[in-house]
């Protein structure tokens, strides 16, 4: 359908001299692939911009950025495009679509690996792991490099290696007004570190550097489920056990149905459950070792433990967040899992309707918790968990009950917490985003955007404004 926010015009002198010049692919809404490339992975999102400049090069990101500005147009930027309020795509404005810029390049003598900005997490851990090393990234394998790192990036290798960004060794950027940076330690300091947490506030990262570590190929791979009913028990019995457990583990908290898989029988598929997924990446005897006390509580449901290849483990959700599903979250961080969080939790988690809402609380500690004061401007390194409250449904039908039951899950967990992390907030506003980062971060990522972006051309984000 076009509307008629799409029947505008670009100005064609202007879309002319920026063709002439552009190495990738231009969409305007006339265009029969408009609709697939404005399309986002929450499918909750519908807008519809003036053109989706699909970029081959940090040169195309330069020449289109001048395009918007000299139009007038808001500016969304799109790597993986799996920001659940899909701030990368935008009404009546330019999407800088980055998805074409797929290079990885590893150097295994200097254990390191190059990534432009389209590359998808799988993407980059086939690469890496054809030489034994990762870097650490998320739990979805379709998620974007760029945006989970920009926001910190947790995942399943954090409690080890860290955070992506904390593996992160240097980056190249456009801002605002076209210039091409490298920022790293030696090299714009201050940039690279608001750039590690600070989201896309700062310009267009067109690629990273990261450190390689040592991972797999094969890791114990874990998932076990119990019936809803035990979720006050097992969420204590799991708070004892991954207290005592070495970095090797990260793990989490998980409720929800059952998914619809080949794995799990079929008389569970679709019931309620609490589980513990997790990813041990030392060695596998020591693993199992460590998983035995947690499997072994009550008569689980399902367990699904077991050594995998650790690109496996990496995709092991991605059937329960399929792209085009509708999505709404709510997060939170909280110091512990204290009788009063999982009281909370227990509470809420019966209500959602949706076969694929969820709850998870990840672990931090260990390597998120140890790097000094100029490891970048991530939040809540401090926290011992962080909640996500995700309310899916595949389409308009449920999803206004899955939405309003996130908000009470939220509010009613807000009481308890310390922080957010910020690529899980939605549209919250201000004083969210300022939660995320707490005051004096807060103070120092404003005073950067002033140098870096003093227009606030680069807004749709969590945004930090130069001023109040």
């Amino acid at each position: 359908m076009v509307t008629e926010t799409t029947r505008r015009t670009l100005d064609a002198r202007g879309l002319g001299a920026l063709r002439a010049g552009f190495t990738g692919r231009l969409v305007t809404a006339e265009h029969a692939d408009y609709d697939r490339r404005r399309a986002v992975w929450n499918g909750a999102i519908d807008r519809r911009p003036r053109l989706i400049a699909r970029c081959a090069d940090p040169a195309d990101v330069i020449r289109t950025i001048a395009f918007a500005r000299d139009q007038d147009l808001e500016i969304a930027v799109r790597s993986g495009g799996h920001s659940f309020p899909g701030l990368s795509v935008v009404d009546d404005g330019v999407v800088v679509d980055l998805s074409m810029m797929k290079d990885v390049t590893v150097d295994t003598r200097a254990r390191t690996v190059r990534v432009q900005a389209g590359v998808l997490l799988g993407e980059l851990d086939r690469a890496t792991q054809q030489h034994g090393m990762a870097v650490p990234t998320g739990a979805v394998s379709h998620t974007g490099v760029a945006g989970l790192t920009l926001g910190g990036g947790i995942g399943w290798l954090m409690r080890k290696y860290g955070l992506t960004i904390d593996r992160l060794r240097a980056v190249d950027l456009v801002t605002a007004d076209g210039r091409r940076l490298v920022a790293s330690r030696s090299r714009n300091a201050e940039l690279f570190w608001g750039l590690r947490g600070g989201g896309g506030n700062f310009g267009v990262v067109t690629s990273f550097t990261f450190d390689l570590r040592p991972v797999g190929p094969t890791v114990l791979s874990g998932l076990v489920l119990w019936p809803l009913e035990e979720a006050e028990v097992v969420a204590r019995a799991y708070r004892a056990w991954c207290a005592g457990q070495p970095d090797d583990l990260t793990s989490a908290l998980l409720f929800r149905h059952a998914p619809d898989a080949d794995d799990i029988p079929e008389e569970v598929r679709g019931r309620p459950v609490v589980g513990v997924i997790g990813c041990w990446s030392g060695p596998i005897g020591a693993g199992e070792r460590a998983w035995a006390r947690i499997r072994a509580h009550g008569t689980p449901l399902v367990d699904l433990t077991q050594p995998r290849a650790f690109v496996d483990h990496q995709s092991m959700l991605d059937g329960s967040y399929p792209h085009g599903i509708w999505v709404h979250t709510r997060a939170c961080n909280v110091a512990e899992l204290s009788d009063g969080v999982i009281a909370t939790a227990v509470e809420h988690v019966g209500r959602m309707q949706s076969p694929r809402s969820s709850v998870i609380a990840w672990q931090l500690g260990g390597a998120v918790a140890r790097p000094g004061p100029d490891a970048g401007a991530f939040g809540g390194r401090d926290a011992g968990f962080v909640f996500n409250i995700t309310g899916i449904t595949a389409g308009a039908e449920g999803f206004a009950h899955e939405r309003a039951w996130v908000r009470r899950f939220g509010d009613a967990l807000a009481a308890h917490e310390t922080g957010v992390y910020v690529n899980f907030l939605m549209e919250e506003g201000d004083d969210r985003v300022r939660a995320a980062y707490g005051s004096a971060t807060h103070r120092r990522l404003r005073a950067l955007k002033r140098v870096h972006d003093p227009d606030n051309v680069f807004h749709l984000n969590q945004n930090i404004a130069p001023s109040e």
